[in-house]
């Protein structure tokens, strides 16, 4: 007799998300952001794999006025222009069938990877919108 018990647990498996959800998850993620944290984003990336929705977001650098990076072997524009070029991980949803319960790994920029992580009202799971408000803290207001 086999002792093998099944538990949930929402930062593994997962669905492959449908392609005829995913521009409307998009859409919902871009449209909240727009509404809450206009000027904090130059754009916001949305891309779907697998299981998985990563957003991104890309934003206007800050440059100290004195600042020369000559000594990286380029101008101040191409430098302020490849900053512009570099995404902002946010965070990575995970689907499990359903487009308002997803969990969520934030992505930790001390470790270089996406770690598990809470919605705010302590549960594992929660809305596209919900994750984005999570992750807005790498968006200087």
């Amino acid at each position: 007799m086999s002792n093998k018990v099944w538990a949930y647990d929402p930062q593994s498996g997962g669905q492959k998300i449908p392609p005829a959800i995913q521009p409307r998850i998009r859409q919902r993620i871009l449209d909240h952001a727009d509404k809450h944290y206009a000027g904090r984003f130059n754009r916001i990336d949305v891309r779907f794999r697998g299981q998985f929705c990563y957003i991104d977001a890309y934003t206007e650098p800050y440059v100290a006025p004195d600042f020369d990076p000559s000594h990286l072997g380029e101008s101040r524009e191409h430098y302020i222009a490849r900053l512009r070029a570099t995404p902002t991980h946010l965070c990575r949803l995970r689907y499990f069938g359903r487009e308002d319960s997803w969990s969520m790994a934030f992505y930790t920029y001390s470790q270089n990877k996406y770690e598990p992580c809470f919605f705010p009202d302590g549960g594992w799971e929660g809305t596209p919108e919900a994750a984005f408000d999570t992750a807005s803290v790498y968006l200087e207001p």
